[in-house]
């Protein structure tokens, strides 16, 4: 399997073979007609414009910059743009040449190095201008690389630009398309050990805002240079005079060396050297902040002779993609993996069609646009990568690197493959836990039913269940037929696996070994993830099966640990039940998905294992109900219980009526049994005495049956308890009856009790006395003489003559004389009393007789010019008022005691406006009854009764009118009391300055803006 799985890997794979299988394509390139790494197409033919042959060629951002040997420079814009050709020649004697071009990676800064038999000059373009700038502070130098700060790198300017030279001098420049000042040219470092030129430099940075970290790296023929460091590049340079610079000398002749970053996320990551002996390469670390050369990480050199082409065959130009080498040769360009150093494609220039030019010059690189171009003295080539990644997944997995395989794969066929290479690995090796894990990932190499096989030859079961439970994570949710299998089968081995632990442990432990054996913490271990094994699945389990192995293998812990995930709570607290583990049993109670009905049924057998927690637990739980728990209290107080130990079952009932406020009678009614069964009758008379339900409104004071507490403390002897009883029923004489064969004190208790009930008072005291008289065993003298004194504890309630009955015939009357004496004295103190009340009442009755004479006789004198308190005239004024029922000329008028005078339709208005509504409606009903039988003109009848125009009868007194009688009662509502002087002023207080009916007058006054 592994084998054909092999062979499909490696034809989907380019191979040498296959780079040989080329055909010849469009536009001068040799191509695959397979789906290939690169495409070589034919960019531009003639981009010189016919002003000589290309020397060199710099590319960024879509721009091309192309230098010719006769002087020019013709910089092509792939925007849309005319290219611009420019004479950098032009009035020089002699041949001149372009010798390099440079251009930013933005496309928008260009420098150009002119050589000529003269000297050398150094031009700057700009892409706005229409002709270059000679920099004269660099007359002189040759430039042969130059590396752009793209942190500092703008439309208009360009900063800290490094700048190599063939002298072997490293400079620092700036260039301002605005100013036309130089900018000063600092030396930052120079080659003074060894004669090379900087043939090539490139420079990374990392940082944000003004602090900076510089990684640079600058190669001659023979030697690549690093520099890193902090703050400004001059700042980084200067450090170096106090340092050794690192470098790295690989010896052989290489006259295109160049050095090359690749890019991912615009962060460099990997570098490339074009050496003598071979390329150089390795990892940029630019994350180190120790401030050493330690940047360049896992660096490796590939030999020429690795490319098939001999040791003197070497390219002329490099670029560096992600994963890939580009070389150029002189006729030819090849793609070699940089993981596996082989070649995986290669492509031939055809010449044929350009018979001036023979060979490639170099390659370069847009580091923005992501382009490579290849170029010869006539032909500009496009070089574009395509999906270089998609077979790095095969590379990392034939040299066994698992990890970056995976890191790399695209689809699940991919990644089975990887893990189906590992498994093979590792069970070729003998791992078979660690080749069942990568097992179970797998879902296409092999089917479930081969790879369970391999572990049952191989006899590891431990192996079979890792492949089990690592495939239950890699099954989805639409498998849940599969899922139980394998969940059921795992636990089958889980449990053959623990009592097979348990067996050897149980040898070793015959053997006197040691307690904490390797065999018992596997034991431990195995147990633990078994009951996590089974936490996970407990949804994906059949129950019924499950219960059953559980059974079968007497596993009855993880049994009960089942049923709990399962979340059959009654068959794990009956199984508590059944080993007496009360507190397990009331843990399982308090999970929030048990249902009530449980704790009502497992209460009863609760309370007999453990009273006091079951009770903790009662009294913590919400929304019980007591009446549901009585037979377990019940049951609980019929158990014999010593004479110190707590009863939980008074407890849990004490907790329910005081601090829950329950109202169930049969509550009540349980926890007065229980305190009549106790010894101390205390607590009876203070759950007798207290009154629950005072202050709840509509509730009763009590909750317990009074008839069924009466009963049954006459059934337990509770004698006191019953005296309460009968006396809270209103049954007092039974109360003081039994109270006296309790205690006399008692029973007076009981008969002061009956305050409002005097007779009933006196026959109780009567009932103490005669006991007390009756019960006396001493001296006959004695006893009278305890008679008396109990008669002055009534407070005069009794008398001796109520006693005396009580008393034998026989007993003689000296003995009560005194007693006698003073109930005679007391007697006729009253009747004096009575007397002296007749005689008040009989002088009261005669003063207020006066007193009603002297009203008759009242007057008051009225002065001519005396006015009317309300309205202000004068009182004597004469109007007629036919609607009191007046026909006299001078109307009728009101005088008070406090001389307050008024016209008596004044006094009417006042009152009807300031009094209530219904002392108005009764002045109004008066007044009309009036007005009917003035308007009638009925005769005034005399005597008992007089009918009335609406069928009303009114009472009159003999010799008086009905008309004189409704007089009077309008005189009472209107003139009881002065207005002014009496409570209707009095009222007023309460009442606002302002009515309603005055709001218009308010709003009158207010000020309008």
């Amino acid at each position: 399997m592994l084998d054909e799985w092999a062979s499909n890997q490696s034809s989907e794979i380019p191979t040498e073979e296959d780079n040989e299988a080329l055909v010849s394509g469009p536009q001068g390139v040799t191509r695959k007609s397979t789906n290939d790494i690169i495409t070589v197409e034919e960019l531009e033919r003639n981009p010189s414009r016919n002003h000589g042959a290309v020397t060199s060629m710099a590319a960024g951002n879509n721009v091309i910059l192309v230098g010719t040997d006769r002087g020019w420079i013709v910089r092509h814009d792939f925007s849309g743009i005319e290219p611009l050709e420019l004479d950098l020649s032009t009035s020089r004697v002699g041949d001149q040449s372009i010798h390099r071009v440079f251009i930013d990676p933005g496309g928008r800064h260009c420098l150009a190095v002119v050589r000529s038999s003269t000297g050398v000059e150094n031009h700057y373009i700009h892409t706005k201008w229409r002709k270059s700038r000679v920099l004269t502070k660099l007359k002189g130098l040759v430039i042969n690389a130059v590396a752009w700060n793209r942190q500092f790198l703008s439309e208009a300017i360009a900063r800290e630009i490094l700048i190599g030279t063939a002298a072997g001098q490293l400079y620092e420049t700036s260039l301002d398309e605005k100013d036309k000042r130089e900018k000063p040219l600092k030396l930052l470092y120079d080659l003074t050990e060894l004669q090379e030129p900087f043939v090539s430099l490139q420079m990374e940075t990392t940082g944000a805002g003004q602090i900076f970290r510089y990684f640079i790296i600058g190669v001659t023929p023979t030697r690549l240079y690093t520099f890193t460091g902090t703050g400004t590049l001059e700042a980084v340079f200067t450090a170096y005079a106090e340092r050794v610079v690192h470098f790295t000398e690989l010896p052989g002749e290489m006259p295109g060396s160049e050095v090359h970053f690749s890019a991912k996320q615009r962060r460099s990551e990997h570098f490339a050297w074009l050496a003598g002996p071979g390329i150089y390469h390795g990892d940029l670390n630019c994350g180190t902040t120790n401030g050493e050369e330690s940047f360049v990480e896992n660096k490796s050199l590939i030999d020429y002779t690795k490319f098939g082409d001999g040791n003197d065959v070497k390219p002329c130009s490099l670029a560096l993609t992600e994963f890939h080498f580009l070389l150029l040769y002189a006729d030819r360009l090849k793609v070699v993996n940089r993981v596996s150093q082989r070649v995986v494609e290669e492509r031939y220039f055809d010449t044929s069609l350009d018979h001036s030019c023979s060979v490639m010059l170099g390659l370069c690189t847009d580091a923005f646009g992501g382009a490579v171009y290849a170029f010869n003295e006539n032909t500009i080539y496009e070089i574009t990568v395509h999906d270089e990644g998609r077979d790095m997944w095969h590379v990392y997995l034939e040299m066994k690197d698992y990890v970056a395989a995976l890191e790399h794969c695209r689809d699940a066929l991919q990644r089975d493959r990887v893990y189906a290479a590992q498994a093979e690995a590792a069970f070729s090796a003998g791992d078979y836990t660690r080749a069942a894990s990568f097992y179970a990932k797998t879902s296409s190499i092999a089917t479930f039913e081969e790879i369970v096989l391999k572990f049952l030859k191989a006899g590891d079961q431990d192996a079979l269940r890792t492949f089990l439970l690592r495939k239950l994570d890699n099954l989805g949710k639409e498998d849940r037929a599969q899922i139980t299998m394998v969940s059921t089968w795992a636990t089958e081995l889980y449990l053959d696996k623990i009592n097979q632990l348990l067996l050897d442990s149980s040898k070793q432990k015959g053997e006197s070994c040691p307690k904490e054996s390797s065999e018992n913490l596997e034991y431990q271990k195995t147990l633990k993830e078994f009951r996590a094994f089974l936490s996970d699945c407990k949804d994906v389990l059949d129950e019924a099966t499950t219960l059953k192995l559980l059974g079968s293998y007497g596993r009855v812990d993880e049994l009960v640990f089942f049923a709990g995930l399962k979340e059959q709570h009654e068959t794990v607290i009956h199984h508590y039940i059944q080993q007496g583990e009360a507190k397990k049993a009331l843990a399982v109670l308090r999970r929030p998905s048990v249902s009530p009905e449980l704790l009502y049924k497992f209460a009863p057998a609760l309370m007999i294992l453990d009273p006091y927690e079951t009770v903790e637990y009662w009294m913590t739980a919400s929304n019980l109900n007591p009446r549901r728990l009585i037979p377990a209290l019940m049951r609980y107080s019929s158990e014999p219980h010593t004479q110190d130990e707590p009863h939980e079952a008074v407890k849990y009932l004490e907790f329910c009526i005081q601090r829950q406020q329950n109202e169930d009678s049969a509550v009540h009614n349980l926890l007065l049994s229980l305190y009549a069964k106790q010894d101390n009758e205390r607590s009876l008379l203070r759950f007798l005495e207290t009154k629950y339900g005072w202050g709840r409104p509509g509730r009763p004071d009590i909750f317990y049956d009074p008839k069924y507490a009466l009963r049954l403390c006459l059934k337990e002897k509770r004698l006191r308890a019953c005296v309460y009883i009968y006396s809270m029923m209103g049954m007092h004489e039974e109360a003081v009856a039994l109270a006296l064969q309790i205690d006399p004190e008692l029973a007076k208790a009981e008969a002061d009790k009956v305050e409002d009930d005097p007779d009933l008072q006196k026959k109780l005291w009567l009932m103490v006395a005669k006991h007390v008289i009756q019960q006396e065993k001493g001296v006959e003298r004695e006893n009278i003489q305890k008679a008396i004194t109990f008669l002055k504890e009534t407070d005069g309630l009794l008398k001796i003559e109520d006693i005396l009955p009580f008393f034998p015939d026989f007993a003689l009357i000296d003995d009560f004389k005194e007693a006698i004496a003073a109930s005679l004295e007391d007697y006729n103190r009253q009747i004096e009393q009575l007397k002296q009340e007749m005689n008040d009442a009989t002088r009261g009755a005669d003063n207020i007789r006066r007193d009603i004479s002297a009203l008759t006789q009242r007057y008051a004198i009225v002065d001519r010019d005396e006015e009317c308190a309300a309205c202000g005239r004068g009182i004597l004024t004469q109007q007629k008022m036919h609607g009191r029922g007046y026909t006299a000329s001078m109307a009728a008028f009101y005088v008070f005691p406090c001389e307050h005078a008024f016209h008596a339709q004044c006094l009417i208005s006042h009152v009807l406006k300031h009094t209530d509504e219904n002392g108005r409606d009764c002045i109004l009903d008066l007044q009309h009854r009036i007005l009917e039988i003035v308007n009638s003109g009925m005769p005034v009848l005399s005597g008992r009764q007089s009918s009335m125009p609406d069928g009303d009868d009114v009472s009159v007194d003999s010799g008086r009118t009905a008309i004189d009688q409704l007089r009077a009662q309008l005189d009472d509502a209107i003139a009881g009391e002065c207005p002014y002087c009496g409570e209707l002023i009095i009222n007023e207080i309460a009442l606002p300055f302002i009515s309603s009916e005055e709001q218009d007058l308010v709003n009158s006054w207010e000020i309008k803006r």
